[in-house]
């Protein structure tokens, strides 16, 4: 990622922070609007030129997207074209973040990483339905229609708008990686970070809650738990933070030993 994009993706972000009005329609079209840019490389093309004025940017998102979408939405849309990206590609990324962060404000009072950590383990856990979501040329109505099966009633309207946007929108891309990138802006948008632990029992509420004060400390930041039921564990735990791992496991605490006495 460009250095150019990483200030496009936090001034985004801010600007949705300082926006009214984002609600559950806000996040529908920002949504919509991505796959309209990551389908038309004309437009993709256009809306990130660095060599094109950030007015001409802006006022072609007016052009094609004012007279059907929201002022809040426009006027998001307006912004991040105004910025300058890398590259095309992590223009569409830079938007498509902004939808998934829209849909976190849209309803803060729901678990949305975690419901979305539990939708990627069982996309993990089966890989006919991984292939089914996130075949190229498979049909969006289908893909629709099984994440509509999957998740009614199961998840919140925010989990669902990202999961199935994201489905409909993957191009290829991993599903698993979508979810968890997803799961990641969510917590930023929130504050705080996402944590993976892997047990070989569920942890218990008052394990949770020193984990998370210890995670916390550490990180500096509120931190969400998704816990793995994981056998070979054996005791202890192992925690991992984007790339940091905290292994006390002790069947890493075994295999140190093993090496040692191999040594």
């Amino acid at each position: 990622m460009g250095s150019a994009t990483t200030q496009a993706r936090t001034a985004t972000a801010e600007a949705l922070t300082a926006a009214s009005g984002v609600d559950f329609d806000v996040a529908r079209e920002l949504f919509a609007a991505v796959g309209a840019v990551r389908g038309s490389a004309q437009l993709r093309g256009a809306l990130s030129d660095p060599s094109a004025p950030a007015s001409a940017r802006a006022a072609l998102v007016s052009a094609v997207f004012g007279s059907t979408y929201r002022e809040a939405t426009v006027a998001l849309l307006r912004g991040a074209a105004q910025q300058r990206w890398s590259s095309a590609s992590e223009f569409v990324d830079g938007l498509e973040e902004l939808a998934v962060r829209a849909a976190a404000v849209a309803d803060s009072s729901v678990d949305i990483e975690g419901e979305l950590f539990q939708f990627s383990r069982t996309v993990a856990s089966n890989g006919e339905l991984e292939l089914a979501l996130g075949a190229r040329l498979g049909d969006s109505s289908a893909k629709a229609s099984l994440v509509s099966t999957l998740l009614d009633g199961r998840t919140s309207a925010a989990t669902a708008l990202i999961v199935s946007s994201l489905v409909l929108n993957a191009h290829g891309r991993r599903v698993r990686a979508l979810l968890r990138r997803a799961s990641a802006i969510v917590a930023d948008q929130r504050s705080s970070i996402v944590a993976t632990v892997y047990a070989a029992a569920p942890l218990q509420p008052e394990q949770q809650t020193r984990l998370q004060n210890a995670l916390s400390a550490r990180y500096g930041s509120a931190v969400v738990l998704n816990t793995v039921i994981d056998p070979t564990v054996v005791g202890g735990l192992r925690v991992q933070v984007a790339d940091d791992v905290i292994d006390a496991s002790v069947s890493s605490r075994l295999a140190d030993l093993r090496q040692r006495i191999a040594g």
